[in-house]
């Protein structure tokens, strides 16, 4: 029987929750697992899938900026505060481990009233509004990049990289080339948007596949509803909306891979040693994280970066091009990289803990 609790949160994007998704698989029986998320945020479907206890909370956007919002919001996280407190007073918890996302403040700040260790993990190069907040709280702060040390207390902050779903790493190149169809012995290209897609990324692959295709197998990961159908017969051509259980196999596959910048992403692709041309999200889109992200992986040797406002059909090809040249260098590169290890690292100090 367990004897050992801890409380997971994060939300708000994806990128917030497979992380923990990849440290609760981990984890062993001796630890009862509980997520604190939003009400209606995407942590509530993919934790709820997993069968672990889930507890919505009201949770406000942190905003950099002035706007009526945030004073309506202010009342939601002070609301969010006192039902976390409740919750945490209920489960007794020994520790919580927050991947950030503005509704983990809100559990932080309870946990921290109630004299709970606190473990928190920053992915991206510069912190988040929620883990700027947090890290005063917090016992213990792991972060994926070295550069990232800098903006935390530097006695409760360790370098480990970002933790890496094990399923991820297990697929069969076999058995991804089986499922796509794809038999040609052209290197094969996957472009990855992100969860909902990207479409100018989509348009510029499809304005650039007759240049594209006698050079690559290509399996174009569109997000939903951005399907084409005026492209499904193209040889050597496979789009889909999304895949799930068929991931692994796809990527072990993979030769070459298109990704924005987001960082759980590409230190997954860092891990499976696959060459990247990322095209990160503009700062009209967002913070810059993923700008910063890629001029990191791009200085250390990992990949190539595209800025968005730069992206057309021409550019693609020309950039992709210089990925598969530099390919061996990029693979020697990610294989010298001691970053693969985090999600043991995270697992061995939670159970120190």
């Amino acid at each position: 029987m367990a004897n050992k609790t801890i409380v997971f949160t994060g939300g708000g994007s994806a990128g917030h929750v497979t992380p923990n998704m990849a440290i609760i698989n981990e984890m062993g029986t001796d630890w009862t697992i509980h997520y604190i998320g939003s009400k209606n945020g995407i942590e509530k479907e993919l934790i709820s899938k997993m069968n672990i206890p889930f507890y919505g909370i009201s949770s406000g956007k942190l905003r950099r900026y002035i706007d009526f919002e945030n004073f309506v919001d202010l009342f939601r996280v002070v609301k969010g505060c006192i039902e976390a407190r409740k919750i945490l007073k209920r489960l007794k918890p020994d520790l919580v481990f927050s991947k950030g996302g503005f509704v983990s403040v809100p559990v932080i700040i309870a946990a921290k009233s109630l004299g709970i260790r606190i473990f928190i993990h920053e992915s991206d190069m510069t912190p988040g509004l929620a883990n700027k907040i947090s890290q005063r709280f917090a016992t213990k702060i792991f972060t994926s990049f070295e550069e990232t040390k800098k903006f935390f207390p530097e006695k409760k902050t360790m370098v480990i990289g970002s933790p890496i779903r094990r399923e991820v790493l297990n697929g069969s190149r076999e058995k991804g080339r089986k499922f796509l169809g794809l038999n040609s012995d052209l290197p094969i290209l996957t472009i990855m948007g992100g969860s909902l897609g990207a479409r100018k990324i989509n348009e510029a692959v499809r304005d650039s596949l007759k240049q594209l295709t006698p050079m690559y197998q290509i399996v174009h990961l569109c997000g939903k509803g951005n399907i084409d159908t005026n492209f499904s017969n193209v040889p050597g051509y496979r789009q889909f909306e999304y895949v799930h259980e068929e991931l692994p196999d796809i990527l072990a596959a993979t030769d070459l891979v298109i990704t924005r910048g987001g960082s759980n992403a590409i230190f997954e692709f860092l891990a499976l040693n696959i060459p990247m041309l990322i095209i990160p999200l503009s700062l009209q889109q967002s913070r810059g994280d993923q700008i910063l992200n890629a001029k990191a992986f791009e200085e250390k040797g990992y990949s190539l970066t595209l800025a968005e406002e730069n992206l057309t059909g021409e550019s693609l090809v020309h950039y992709l091009e210089s990925v598969q040249k530099k390919s061996a260098e990029f693979r020697r590169n990610m294989k010298r990289s001691q970053r693969g290890e985090a999600l043991q690292t995270l697992v061995n100090e939670i159970n120190k803990a």
